[in-house]
């Protein structure tokens, strides 16, 4: 059995089969790590002997006939602000250096529960704010298709992991685009489902308005398992929304005959990469051959979503370190430093009318929804660019796309639908009503199990290889 072409519900099965066990697939990941991680510096915190002692944990529960869940005995990984109890959270930054939880985040005791098994905790953005994963205290993730090229951020650690094979899946946060935009540009799937769904306690905020939990995973199928584990109503997060939790793979393999989608044009196609164009305009054709129809109709307001998005998320970034920036100027790096203290002078009563613009725009889309089930758009407008270049002038063109649906809160999921002539993948992303993450990762699934972008690996080299 190669390990490395495993999915996380191929792993799940070979688990439930014996054809392996769980100490087995983690010592195989871990030696991934070991093996590749020098290159792509996709974690900070590897957790080689908590993971072992978890894997043999679920080796025993389930010789005694106790399966916990899908998840059981699966290597996962964690973005480095998620909260696991004695060991450190850093949110990629300084600031937290000294920080171990004494806590569990709310979606990690729910992966521990269902028998996850915890490999690391992956590299990020500096407390979240970047698109690139260029991190002046941890190093950069590169991304494994090209070393030379960022991952995207600010989830790009777990990207990197996931596209190189270091772990089965992993989680990440998304207040602008920070799951979908490291899933496009390393060739993954990446989900962020509705505002509320998924519970923020135990995970350090960048904006509390826009903040969302999501999966990264090599298949919609895959991240499906990982919405069921950690979705579900936390009464202590008051962002929480005590909404039903459906069965999220039920109606994957249902049929997308009698959809109907939309794929805007204007402001989705504006300053895009011609090969990313095409590759949207290829997507659209094989969802129209699974039977979905496309209809005319153009998303009212997307570039004003995208502002409010902007406006939001950099005044409630500034107030949650309005003391750091204070007091520890420098244990910030220069450029969230810099942009965190220019967004203390945004007036008030723009941020009001911003929040105001937030609710009314959300209603908006919803309505939107009356006649089409799903639309689609590129995930971004350019694909993975080179390390070292300009991470503020990149954050538009990485987040114009995906940061509407942070503000406005429905699910989106980036899936590959793609490669540039320069080997680098490309990502398409499907929109769904709030609470409708089942018909996101339904199209996702229909639309993978046509092609298979998705079955695309990069080639690592180990140290002294040409």
């Amino acid at each position: 059995m190669n390990l490395s072409l495993l999915t996380l519900a191929a792993a799940r099965d070979a688990l439930q089969a014996r054809e392996i066990s769980s100490l087995e697939l983690t010592n195989f990941f871990l030696e991934r790590i070991a093996q590749y991680d020098s290159q792509l510096n996709a974690f900070i915190t590897v957790t080689a002997d908590l993971a072992r002692e978890q894997a043999q944990h679920a080796d025993a529960d389930r010789a005694r006939g106790i399966v916990h869940g899908a998840l059981h005995g699966i290597p996962l990984a964690l973005k480095d602000l998620f909260d696991v109890r004695g060991l450190p959270t850093t949110a990629g930054s300084k600031i937290l250096r000294n920080h171990v939880a004494t806590e569990n985040a709310f979606v990690v005791t729910n992966l521990f529960v269902n028998g996850a098994v915890l490999l690391g905790k992956n590299n990020m953005h500096e407390i979240a704010f970047g698109v690139t994963n260029e991190n002046p205290h941890f190093g950069a993730a590169h991304n494994p298709w090209n070393l030379a090229h960022v991952p995207g951020g600010s989830s790009g650690g777990g990207a990197a992991a996931v596209a190189a094979r270091l772990c089965l899946g992993a989680l990440g946060s998304d207040t602008g685009g920070s799951i979908r935009i490291p899933a496009a540009l390393c060739g993954i799937t990446g989900l962020k489902p509705t505002y509320g769904r998924v519970s923020l306690r135990g995970v350090f905020p960048l904006s509390w308005s826009n903040d969302h939990a999501g999966p990264l995973a090599q298949t919609a199928e895959d991240c499906a398992l990982l919405l069921q584990s950690i979705a579900g109503y936390d009464e202590q997060d008051p962002v929480s929304v005590n909404a039903p939790v459906t069965d999220f793979s039920a109606s994957l393999n249902d049929s997308l005959r009698g959809l109907r989608f939309a794929a805007p044009r204007g402001y989705f196609e504006q300053e895009v990469d011609e090969e990313i164009l095409r590759a949207v305009r290829a997507a659209e054709r094989v969802l129209e051959g699974l039977g979905a129809a496309r209809v005319e109709k153009d998303l009212p307001n997307a570039k004003e979503m995208f502002d409010t998005n902007r406006v939001t998320l950099r005044v409630e970034a500034a107030t949650i370190h309005r003391e750091g920036l204070e007091t520890r100027q420098a244990d910030y790096g220069a450029d969230v430093y810099t942009r965190l203290k220019s967004f203390q002078t945004i007036r008030a009563d723009d941020y009001a009318r911003a929040r105001r613009r937030q609710a009314e725009l959300t209603r908006e889309l919803d309505s939107f929804f009356d006649d089409v089930d799903f639309f689609i758009t590129p995930t971004t407008r350019i694909v993975a660019p080179r390390i070292g270049g300009d991470a503020v002038g990149l954050a538009h063109d990485l987040t114009a796309f995906t940061a509407p649906f942070d503000v406005t809160g429905v699910p989106a999921i980036s899936v590959p639908c793609g490669f540039t002539q320069n080997g680098l993948p490309i990502g398409l992303q499907i929109i769904g009503r709030a609470w409708h993450e089942a018909r996101v990762l339904q199209v996702a699934h229909q639309y993978q199990r046509a092609t298979d972008w998705h079955k695309q690996s990069p080639e690592l080299k180990t140290e002294g290889q040409v």
